[in-house]
Formats: structure tokens, sequence, C-alpha cells
């Protein structure tokens, strides 16, 4: 999340909105994003009810969800979906950017 916040006004600035799905029960979610000052939506999906629409997968030995990367146009069409098998394979920001480009173009 920290690399979302870090371009943030860049998502902003292309009218895009970020929205941040997690594991987490309401209060525990709320607590997270307080505590980190995250300036964009975020949505407790305990039940995992959410990101199970997109296929996100749960991953129990590798203790929860894997990341996934969903980004929705203004019309609700899925254009680009990544599935994380670890932190480390999150596209970066400018790849996200470039997509948002490209579609508004």
């Amino acid at each position: 999340m920290a690399q979302l916040r870090q371009d943030y006004d860049e998502f902003v600035e292309r009218e895009t909105a970020v929205l941040v799905l997690g594991p987490e029960d309401a209060d525990d979610f709320t607590e997270y994003f307080t505590e980190h000052n995250l300036p964009f939506t975020g949505l407790p999906d305990p039940e995992h009810s959410v990101l199970k629409l997109y296929g996100q997968q749960i991953k129990i030995f590798k203790f929860g969800r894997m990341p996934a990367q969903v980004l929705v146009d203004k019309s609700g069409v899925a254009r680009f979906v990544h599935y994380g098998h670890n932190m480390q394979d999150i596209p970066k920001n400018q790849e996200m950017l470039d997509l948002i480009d490209s579609l508004n173009d």
C-alpha cells in the first residue's frame, strides 16, 4: 500500500479511484487505515467475498490472500487483472498509470 500512497496524486489526476480490499474485519481495517493515514478508500473483506469474484487466491501456507490488482474502467469493465504470487511481483505504479493513460486516449 505504501507504493500506492507514493503516487496517489497521479491516480487522482487521472480520475482513478484507488480501492484497497483487506482480509481484516471492519474494526481492524479502520484502525490500520487510520494509523497509517492512507489517502485511498479501504474495504474490509474478511469473508473474501469481493475478491473471490475476481478470482483472487487464498494460500494457507503463505498465511492469507495473495496480492491482486484489478483496473476497472468507468463503465465497470475490468481492463487489467494481475494476480500476485508474493508481495514482490506487484506491478509498478508507472505500469498502472501508463495503462490508465492508454485507456483514456
